[in-house]
């Protein structure tokens, strides 16, 4: 029974068929033999000539013997059609029952589950057939379909808070500049309610720019490539020269392979962690750059006081305020490309040395 239903759709159909035309045939013969051994036992007529030539009328059959050897004879080639069709019939049930209807009901509920926006299930294992490969071709994309709605839903609630985030931190710049504009009707000459308007449209001009970057990173597609690992290194010392000059840095990383990433996506994230950390860090900064399976980590370590509670509890948020003049944009994008590519970002406090941002991206790696 179990490698009958590991066996493939047609040769399984094949070897029922052939079981049981040989079980219809087994029966037919069975049939004839008994109908002729019944059959020897009636009177048949005729005549019986000896040796010497006397001729010995034989018993004629009664007609109710007539009908019971004509039943016989009918009865006898009937079994040698209706055995076979029988056979065939039994086969297609036996095969249906064995190895159709289980996947056959599997993919209609799975069917059913999607058409009601239903997700939350999996098609179990079947056998490794025709059918089989069917219900496993479902599941992936049903596993699939859940991951593309996941990530959607994930993208509206993300563009809901950061619309809420915005709507929110432009309340009080838009009050200020109402007072302002009425202080500036009362008294036109006013350089106080001036600055006020010059510093606060800055500062919503900032809000604006802030938000068209992050509508531009969520349309952003990941375009990997083969980049050499020395080659990110480099570039790693690079932007820590730049965005930190003043500090001890230290860059770690190793110096052969390659790794097939978006190379825009990741010098962005390395810019952004480098530039945060450069801001609070007291005298150190590292750059560690090691390979873990299929990502690519990128660790950004600082002297510093360490991430807020709030930010370590609840994760990077749009226009989170991390200072004079930043929104905390730089770890929201960071995170927002990190997820794209498939991997994440992991913010945490180092005991006794500072604040580490930890990004991940997902590579096809090659050595």
């Amino acid at each position: 029974m179990e490698r009958l239903k590991q066996m493939r759709l047609r040769r399984a159909f094949f070897l029922l068929a052939l079981c049981g035309l040989l079980a219809a045939a087994a029966l037919a013969a069975a049939l004839w033999m008994g109908c002729r051994a019944v059959y020897s036992r009636y009177p048949l007529g005729g005549v019986s000539i000896d040796v010497d030539g006397t001729i010995t009328p034989l018993p004629q059959p009664t007609p109710e013997q007539l009908r019971m050897l004509r039943a016989l004879d009918i009865a006898g080639l009937l079994g040698w059609i209706l055995f076979p069709v029988m056979g065939l019939a039994a086969s297609g049930a036996l095969f249906y029952r064995w190895k159709l209807k289980e996947p056959i009901a599997l993919l209609l509920e799975g069917t059913r589950r999607i058409q009601a926006h239903d997700l939350d299930f999996s098609i179990p294992p079947t056998p490794p057939d025709e059918l089989g490969q069917i219900c496993a071709a479902f599941e992936n994309m049903r596993r699939e379909l859940l991951k593309t709605n996941r990530e959607l839903w994930r993208q509206a609630e993300e563009r809901r808070r950061l619309n809420a985030a915005f709507a929110h931190d432009l309340r009080n710049p838009i009050t200020v500049l109402k007072g302002s504009v009425s202080l500036l009707r009362q008294n036109p000459s006013d350089e106080q309610a001036l600055d006020r308007l010059e510093r606060y449209t800055w500062r919503i001009e900032q809000y604006v720019e802030a938000m068209s970057s992050i509508q531009r990173l969520e349309q952003l597609p990941v375009r990997p490539e083969t980049v050499s690992l020395s080659v990110l290194k480099t570039e790693l010392e690079e932007t820590a020269r730049l965005l930190a000059p003043a500090l001890e840095t230290a860059v770690r990383g190793p110096e052969e392979g390659t790794a097939e990433l978006d190379h825009g996506m990741f010098l962005t994230v390395a810019e952004n962690l480098t530039g945060n950390a450069a801001r609070f860090a007291r005298k150190r900064l590292a750059l560690t750059l090691t390979l873990e399976r299929d990502h690519l980590l990128l660790s950004v370590e600082d002297d510093g006081p360490g991430f807020p509670p709030e930010l370590l509890k609840g994760g990077p948020k749009p226009f989170g305020k991390t200072g004079e003049g930043h929104f905390g944009m730089g770890l929201y994008s960071s995170a927002l490309l990190c997820r794209k590519h498939g991997g994440g970002l992991r913010l945490e406090n180092r005991p006794g040395t500072g604040a580490a941002a930890l990004a991940s991206l997902k590579i096809n790696r090659e050595f």
